[in-house]
């Protein structure tokens, strides 16, 4: 008995497992949430384990594991606030000089970056897909859709799934399915109006490499270098953000810089776009992620929490925290 049942866990590791990192990408677009989406996922694999024995072959594996992920975060997403970015809760703020104004704790659920490791893919034509529909602004829009029309956009539009197999995923009609993706196309706006570059593209790690050195040395000069005209800065967990690069820059230089080295960024890349690690004074502060474009960086997106620094695989703390030097 207990051979036998080992051999019924090797198949079903064999027949699922290399569905992990999509399922892990599906439940992140739908919670906005990296650390529960992998949550997420263990339930997701917990359901099929135990329902793998009555699995009849009448859709795909891939299909039933999709399946069940959606109604898994579907669950979820009943007792849970969706997640937002600053930019998600109000017009940039335009008063006088001050300090950024934190939340109140609880009073939000902050959006948070993907490592792009945890859904990397072995063909390069995925990998591109991968990293167009986990793109920050897209995750951030996808949010303020109700959850069953966040699913049907994601499982049509992202996925491609037809309307039949979605109908069937979601337990409802083909026609209500059709009905949803209409409502969710024309409550979702357009997400990303600029061409972005990819995190590989030399332009980008330029882009990236510039703003990792402006704020290693504490340089308003170079930072106005790579930041566009109409550059927006956000940061959580605080409810104010900035629009134009004048204000971002001037927020900056009053209320974050401090001196050269007091802070170093470590390149990597999250939501398909270029990013870094956040260190201040040697202690892991949080994930910075650009958004890039021919003609700069367009959005700075800082997500203030130390525990993010491990989840993208850097220590929580260096050593020797120096500016970045170029000759």
């Amino acid at each position: 008995m207990r051979q036998l049942r080992m051999g019924s866990d090797e198949q079903f590791a064999a027949d699922t497992e290399r569905y992990r990192r999509e399922l892990l990408a599906l439940c992140y677009r739908m919670v906005g949430s990296a650390h529960d989406a992998e949550d997420l996922v263990q339930e997701t694999y917990l359901r099929a384990w135990r329902s793998y024995a009555g699995f009849e072959g009448r859709a795909s594996i891939r299909s039933w594991l999709y399946k069940i992920a959606t109604n898994v975060c579907l669950t979820a997403l009943d007792s849970r606030q969706s997640r937002v970015l600053p930019s998600g809760l109000t017009g940039p703020y335009d008063g006088p000089d001050r300090a950024p104004v934190p939340a109140v704790p609880g009073e939000v659920s902050w959006l948070e970056p993907l490592p792009d490791r945890w859904i990397a893919a072995d063909d390069p034509a995925a990998v591109i897909v991968a990293r167009e529909s986990v793109r920050l602004a897209l995750i951030a829009s996808l949010q303020l859709l109700p959850p069953r029309q966040r699913a049907v956009l994601i499982l049509r539009e992202v996925l491609a799934f037809p309307a039949t197999d979605t109908a069937e995923m979601l337990g409802t009609t083909t026609a209500a399915v059709k009905s949803a993706l209409q409502r969710a196309r024309s409550t979702l706006d357009e997400v990303e109006p600029d061409e972005l570059l990819e995190p590989t593209d030399e332009r980008a790690r330029a882009l990236l490499d510039g703003y990792i050195t402006a704020f290693e040395r504490s340089d308003a000069n170079l930072l106005e270098q790579v930041l566009r005209a109409d550059a927006t800065l956000e940061a959580t967990p605080f409810r104010d953000w900035q629009a134009g690069k004048t204000r971002c820059i001037h927020l900056l230089e009053a209320h974050v810089f401090g001196a050269p080295g007091d802070w170093r960024l470590i390149p990597t890349t999250a939501n398909g776009q270029p990013a870094a690690a956040v260190y201040h004074r040697g202690r892991a502060s949080g994930i910075v992620v650009l958004t890039v474009t021919a003609t700069g960086i367009s959005r700075v997106v800082e997500f203030q929490d130390p525990a993010l620094v491990a989840a993208f695989g850097f220590p929580s703390g260096i050593e020797k925290p120096e500016p970045t030097v170029h000759p």
